[in-house]
């Protein structure tokens, strides 16, 4: 979808269809009051009516009138749109404010994944284009909604790139496949990309990781893509859990539970489509995004429950249960990227726990660490952006949870209650003493992929973790 902004008068912009966002109160005095009130029109949010004797589809807007409104009413609308004949459609301001909202709105909205389809449905609107000019006539400034255009775009197609990497199937996006992505991203972007196959893996004593991808036919891999500035004023580093599909391992998952486990992946897409759009908007710090990529599949050499794996870091881990692979792969992906890179802050995203869901629902996505004012910004930022975050506390009693008596630490607690929190406790084991302050994990396993469409989001991937770190990024790193 091709997004535009005129420094033209909303009535001088040509286009097939006209978009209007109405309140209950403005539908009073709106000029087709009475056509709009006749075919049962009430401006409830997200309520659309289609008056296509005069060009114009109307969407009911809440008179709060708040960002995720009218982010989740401008995808609502541009749906109904794509259902139409129309080639263009034109839209005007409703405060500068919301502006980011509106365009992420049309190019979230309006995503589609049809790449496995034989014969995709294609729609004719091309085209949506803003004018600088407020729905009431007044005028704001062009090069500041310039501005926000092309840092919004640049941020929402970033999302857009994780959606369809998380939506790739196992068999296409393997470990190796998912390396072959961040290199051609790097050349794209002019990145550095160093890639470690087995080998490496083995010299860098990741033994943790080689265990969970040891029954797979897929190789593991280990990605480290880097942004470096000229004199960044920050720097980070993010990791992302890769499992390129995850069957659970010998504690086999049950068959229902492995459909959607493409999506466990997610992490490993969003810290990709992070460092893309911090390279294409130039901002002036070094990020170094690291991927464990592996699959976890079941075969004579798998790892079992029993097993007592040497991470890279040294510490011993307990294998109570094969499924709890993720956390085994974080292990040794954070130990790496700490050896490698002194950064000042180190952030973690993974489709972690079933449990993260239990705690927060499926829209949201789990917060953990020990610095209560850093947590604090996400949540400001994660509400800035659009997307859904709680905290979830860490305490010294859950902690005893995963305590080993044949280890240092085992990888799944004795109890059944607190799964998210004593999961990103057991992480805790491998960031340095240095770092613990500057960490923070994210458990995406509910807001990372929707099998239901809610808000800008569609069947699949949503692209969870993307908006919120730019924003944090954009904010706390100037």
């Amino acid at each position: 979808m091709n997004v535009k902004l005129l420094n033209q008068p909303f009535e001088h912009i040509d286009a097939e269809l006209k978009l209007e966002f109405v309140t209950p109160k403005g539908l009073e005095t709106h000029p087709h009051s009475a056509l709009l009130t006749q075919a049962g029109f009430k401006a409830d949010q997200e309520q659309l009516c289609a008056l296509h004797e005069h060009r114009l589809l109307v969407c009911g807007i809440d008179a709060t009138q708040s960002d995720e409104l009218y982010r989740s009413a401008m995808a609502a609308a541009i749906k109904a749109a794509m259902n139409f004949t129309y080639a263009s459609l034109k839209c005007a301001q409703y405060t500068p404010e919301h502006f980011r909202a509106l365009i992420e709105g049309v190019v979230l909205g309006s995503y589609k994944f049809e790449s496995y389809k034989s014969d995709p449905k294609p729609f004719k609107l091309s085209e949506v284009i803003f004018s600088n000019d407020n729905h009431d006539g007044s005028s704001n400034a062009f090069d500041v909604l310039e501005t926000t255009l092309h840092q919004t775009l640049i941020i929402a197609k970033a999302t857009n790139f994780v959606r369809n990497l998380v939506n790739q199937t196992p068999y296409d996006m393997t470990p190796q496949m998912m390396a072959v992505t961040a290199d051609k991203l790097a050349a794209a972007n002019n990145l550095e990309c160093t890639i470690l196959d087995v080998n490496a893996l083995e010299k860098e004593k990741m033994n943790a990781m080689l265990a969970v991808g040891r029954a797979s036919s897929n190789p593991p891999r280990l990605i480290h893509l880097a942004y470096k500035p000229a004199n960044p004023k920050k720097v980070i580093t993010l990791v992302g859990k890769g499992l390129t599909y995850d069957s659970g391992g010998l504690s086999l998952k049950a068959s229902t539970s492995m459909v959607t486990m493409k999506m466990d992946k997610a992490g490993a897409c969003a810290v990709m489509g992070i460092i893309k759009a911090v390279s294409e908007l130039k901002l002036d710090i070094e990020v170094h995004a690291f991927v464990g990529a592996v699959e976890n599949m079941i075969g004579g050499n798998a790892y079992k429950p029993d097993d007592v794996l040497v991470a890279k870091n040294g510490k011993t881990i307990e294998v109570r249960n094969t499924d709890a692979e993720g956390r085994l792969v974080l292990a040794d992906v954070l130990g790496y990227a700490q050896e490698n890179v002194k950064a000042d802050y180190i952030f973690d995203y993974a489709t972690l726990t079933g449990a993260c869901m239990v705690a927060l629902g499926p829209y949201t996505t789990g917060v953990m660490g020990h610095n209560e004012e850093l947590k604090q910004e996400w949540l400001s930022a994660a509400e800035a952006s659009g997307e859904y975050c709680g905290i979830l506390p860490f305490n010294r009693h859950l902690k005893k949870l995963i305590k080993s008596d044949l280890a240092d630490v085992c990888n799944v607690s004795s109890k059944p209650y607190g799964g998210a929190i004593t999961a990103a406790l057991f992480l805790d084991n491998f960031i340095d003493d240095d770092m613990k302050e500057k960490w923070v994990h994210f458990d995406i396993a509910g807001s990372a992929y929707t099998e239901s469409a809610w808000d800008v989001h569609t069947y699949g991937g949503t692209g969870a973790g993307v908006r919120m770190t730019l924003n944090w990024l954009m904010e706390h790193c100037k």
